[in-house]
């Protein structure tokens, strides 16, 4: 069988690396922010290219602990795209925020600075900007939107570390970026994981308390804060696994390349890579209107295929209070992408398998 994504094998990949590390917090006994969650923040510090990476325990906590040192308060709108994952959205309830949705680009699926600009009202505060599938937003287009309504632009960059904009990662383009390290991301950790990274010393000093109760460093609590924190071992995996982060990112690239190269001539809409950046390809994400057929023929051949996402944000129960006006592109596409395995250890001659398998059912 080949799935879409495969972390077992990125364990097996590093097996013997990963495993001393893991030896080694074990042996010394300090399984909670210890010397490794320090040394990983510095050392995705570096390769980000921002100041400062707070390490938490998920990539929602890191967009909830974002808005709360940017002092986003109860009744604050952020606006988001739907088309994403829901956890986007989540944190922004869980920080007490509104979440007003937002349409994405016809092109690329990532949110429109166009739409964005037209949902802000005197209650908008920020803009959550997801780099959907690899794939950086238009950083520019949000800067200018940002800087005329004195909004805080906050980057999603869950499906994304290493990823680049101009020249430049994402994760440092706006006030704060959030990753997530769920085992099947780019860089996963072996459980839930997550960081918030940041060139901004006060918010980064806020963030620190608030990871943990809102402590000082005599563990007095300034402030209301939470219980989400790094831990060792998740930390000694993700500092074996950053090592090989770019060279992981340049096989998605590779198989993504290959992908396009094999299947340009097919009924479908192979993703587009924005200008002067670098996508990595977290998932590869085809427009196909017959989703639904070719996603249970492949599935009937061992393949695998995703759907990321079935269903808007705006239109799940537990968010349909929210705004959300004119998603037509939105609503449109749930019911036309679909996910290829994609993952640095698929192997030429799987990818070769859903290649011509997809060939075969469009030959029919």
């Amino acid at each position: 069988m080949i799935l879409c994504s495969n972390p077992k094998l990125q364990y097996l990949a590093h097996k013997e690396e990963i495993d001393i590390a893991i030896q080694s917090v074990l042996a010394k006994g300090n399984l909670v922010m210890g010397e490794n969650v320090e040394a990983f923040e510095k050392e995705f510090s570096t390769f980000i290219g921002a100041k400062y990476t707070i390490g938490v325990g998920s990539g929602t906590d890191a967009i909830c602990l974002a808005l709360r040192a940017l002092e986003i308060n109860d009744g604050d709108e952020i606006i988001v795209p739907s088309h994403t994952a829901t956890a986007s959205v989540a944190a922004i309830v869980l920080a007490g925020a509104v979440p007003v949705f937002a349409e994405v680009e016809s092109e690329y699926f990532t949110l429109d600075p166009i739409s964005v600009e037209k949902a802000i009202t005197p209650k908008s505060k920020g803009v959550l900007v997801v780099h959907l599938y690899g794939q950086p937003a238009d950083m520019d287009g949000f800067r200018k939107v940002a800087k005329k309504y004195n909004l805080k632009l906050i980057e999603d960059c869950a499906q994304s570390p290493g990823a680049s904009y101009k020249g430049t990662r994402v994760g440092t383009l706006g006030e704060v970026g959030c990753f997530s390290f769920y085992p099947t991301k780019n860089l996963g950790a072996l459980g839930d994981g997550g960081a918030v990274t940041t060139s901004d010393c006060k918010l980064a000093e806020r963030l620190i308390k608030l990871r943990q109760y809102g402590w000082d460093k005599d563990r007095i609590s300034q402030y209301t804060g939470y219980n989400s924190r790094l831990d060792e071992i998740q930390a000694a995996v993700l500092r074996v696994k950053l090592r090989y982060l770019e060279e992981d990112n340049a096989n998605r690239i590779s198989i993504a390349n290959q992908y396009e190269e094999q299947l340009n001539s097919l009924p479908l809409v192979l993703p587009k890579r924005r200008p002067e950046c670098l996508h990595v390809y977290h998932l590869f994400v085809i427009d196909v209107e017959q989703r639904n057929a070719l996603e249970s023929n492949l599935k009937s051949k061992g393949v695998i295929a995703g759907i990321h996402y079935p269903v808007p944000v705006h239109l799940m129960p537990a968010f349909k209070g929210y705004s959300s006006q004119g998603l037509i592109h939105t609503e449109k596409i749930v019911d036309r992408v679909l996910s290829l395995p994609i993952y640095p250890e698929l192997s030429h001659e799987d990818q070769s398998l859903v290649i011509n398998h997809l060939k075969e059912f469009f030959d029919k």
